[in-house]
């Protein structure tokens, strides 16, 4: 008997979409798999949307063992960054963009973390004991790189390994915008090193209130997407990696409903 739909699930069209992205078994050998990978992805983007715990998966879904044994080993090959790279250039390609990035936004956002172990520190800034997720989006505000660390680590130092990654694998960035945590001896590395422009783009010292600043306003729009996800609303997890892995699911999940929204895609 086939479950009711929940809000967070894949429709046929998003399945269509994503499941030539997922990776098949090297070998044959061995059980047969019992849950199809659509209904575990279906409970991975349950826990994300909604927060609970991987223990209190309803269940109707697979087990949870089963669900976060996947999430774990796609997190380990790095299959939830090569999805959200495909998909990014899908998108990117049905809005008429250049699929890899010549520019993008740099930024932090600080959360606070739970009872469980691992690393974590003190943003004097924010006044928050947790940890940092650093993020480099495109002009859309789809996610190129994402790093968490601890929130004492200054923006400055956490950049460098960000942007670091992020010359590995993209050719055409020339151009990163950011705010002014990221000015001073960071512009020049930025120069010097990877052959890119770092532009500050800083506020209006005589404006009062709120400000729009521009390029800016792109990432913290990517925040606020990703906060909608209520687990990621703080960190839950005890490896930083996992909580990456979190956010890279996360925007897997908004870009392929925003692709299911065009006549054809090619995958």
């Amino acid at each position: 008997m086939k479950r009711e739909a929940y809000p967070t699930d894949l429709t046929d069209k998003q399945w269509k979409i994503i499941e030539p992205l997922i990776p098949k078994p090297k070998s044959r050998r061995g059980r047969k798999r019992k849950h199809s990978y659509r209904e575990i992805l279906n409970a991975i983007f349950y826990v994300l949307r909604t927060g609970c715990a991987w223990r209190m998966l309803p269940h109707d879904f697979p087990p949870w063992k089963t669900v976060y044994h996947y999430f774990r080993l796609w997190r380990i090959n790095g299959t939830w960054e090569k999805i959200n790279s495909a998909l990014r250039k899908l998108l990117r390609k049905a809005k008429g963009r250049n699929p890899e990035p010549s520019a993008a936004v740099l930024d932090t956002q600080t959360v606070k973390t739970t009872d469980v172990k691992g690393v974590r520190g003190y943003d004097a800034a924010k006044k928050i004991k947790g940890r940092k997720r650093h993020l480099l989006v495109d002009t859309l505000g789809l996610i190129l790189v994402a790093l968490v660390h601890p929130a004492d680590v200054q923006d400055r130092d956490g950049a460098k390994e960000v942007l670091s990654k992020a010359k590995e694998i993209y050719q055409r960035l020339r151009l990163i915008w950011a705010d002014g945590g990221y000015s001073g001896q960071l512009v020049e590395w930025v120069k010097e090193k990877l052959g890119w422009v770092l532009e500050i783009v800083k506020r209006d010292p005589e404006a009062e209130g709120f400000q729009v600043l521009p390029r800016r306003w792109v990432i913290e729009r990517t925040f606020g997407w990703l906060v909608k996800y209520r687990r990621l609303r703080a960190d839950y997890e005890v490896l930083t990696e996992t909580d990456e892995a979190m956010i890279y699911a996360a925007m897997i999940h908004l870009m392929v409903r925003r692709l299911s929204r065009y006549s054809t895609i090619a995958t």
